[in-house]
């Protein structure tokens, strides 16, 4: 979701499309059967809410120069303050692959329990993630994802495709409820190079093609403001008439709105991605043309480190019947609309 390159994915559902700090303590605390009746045993009796052995939690991420990453980091220092037995060290962000493979390391040399990672570049520090898992330090991988699992015990993030295939599906409900049978849909899509991107186009065209519609005018924005700005303005120039819009990411789409403001555009439904609490209020304020987002939400990284705990005190998920920590965790791309927004203004992210 961030203006840099995203090398590998953003890529079990718990409790909900977003999950978020109190989704995973109830997925943590609650130890009772689904059926009070069933004599089936329980794995992970016991209440995880309740505070274990003090640890340390070693936290990782790039620089905060972007909405999305900024909230990254904001989610995992509120969550472990919701700890009293958990310290939380986290090194300063950086863009400098170099930078945080040392600080990383540095982590890894002062011991610490467990360690949180969200890498600049995914394939960069798979070694240094490698080095921590052989020196016996688990590590939860966030969002960009490691070359190799031997370089992570659990992998966390978004689903890109699904994003593209939840996007897709609502516009074209919208689009089918107004009877609209040959509609022009437009697509702000971030870098093109980039996995991520190509991802959630195939899941917007997968999505509309079973519908019997097609992506019509497309632009690639660079995940920025000014870019989203510049490339909306020239996609609406060219498509003096569109039904729908979908545009990849919330904090481009700061610029994208400020494109559609002074073309005076109205005629069309626009969907957003990624959650921001600037869409949803415009959502919510339903005066515009932005009627939905698709989530990718950076509370993500609060369920690393409520899981990050449960690695280092050794316990699993209470509702779960395994008794471990799940290798991989996808978040679910909830589509957020003004009849459910509220429901999720507690995830939003400030753009």
């Amino acid at each position: 979701m961030t203006e840099q390159p995203f090398l590998g994915r953003r890529g079990f559902l718990l409790g909900g499309a977003a999950v978020g700090a109190g989704a995973l303590l109830a997925g943590c605390t609650s130890n009772t059967p689904a059926n009070p009746e069933s004599n089936a045993p329980v794995a992970n009796a016991g209440n995880n809410a309740q505070p274990g052995k003090p640890i340390t939690i070693g936290f990782s991420a790039p620089a905060a120069d972007h909405g999305w990453i900024a909230a990254i980091t904001k989610n995992a220092k509120a969550q472990a303050q919701k700890f009293s037995e958990v310290k939380f060290t986290a090194t300063e962000g950086t863009n400098d692959v170099n930078q945080q493979i040392s600080q990383v390391e540095t982590l890894i040399n002062a011991k610490v329990d467990v360690l949180v990672i969200l890498p600049f570049d995914g394939k960069a520090l798979t070694a240094v993630g490698q080095q921590a898992m052989d020196a016996g330090i688990p590590v939860i991988n966030l969002d960009r994802v490691f070359d190799t699992p031997l370089a992570y015990r659990t992998w966390i993030g978004g689903d890109n495709y699904r994003m593209g295939v939840n996007a897709g599906n609502y516009i074209a409900a919208e689009l089918k409820k107004k009877n609209v049978s040959n509609p022009i849909i437009g697509e702000v899509a971030g870098i093109d190079s980039l996995p991520l991107t190509q991802e959630r186009s195939k899941g917007f065209k997968d999505a509309l093609g079973r519908a019997g519609f097609k992506v019509g005018p497309r632009v690639s924005a660079q995940f920025t403001s000014e870019s989203g700005e510049q490339q909306t303005a020239n996609l609406l120039q060219g498509a003096p008439k569109l039904d729908a819009l979908w545009n990849h990411d919330d904090d481009q789409g700061i610029g994208v709105n400020a494109a559609i403001d002074t073309a005076g555009r109205k005629e069309f439904v626009m969907v957003g991605g990624a959650g921001s609490k600037n869409m949803m209020n415009l959502i919510k304020a339903d005066s515009s043309p932005i009627k939905a987002t698709v989530l990718y939400s950076p509370s993500m990284a609060s369920t690393a480190v409520a899981l990050a705990r449960l690695l280092g005190q050794q316990k699993g998920i209470g509702d779960l019947a395994e008794h471990d920590i799940p290798a991989e965790i996808t978040t679910y791309s909830a589509v957020v609309t003004k009849e459910n927004v509220d429901q999720y203004l507690d995830v939003g992210f400030d753009s």
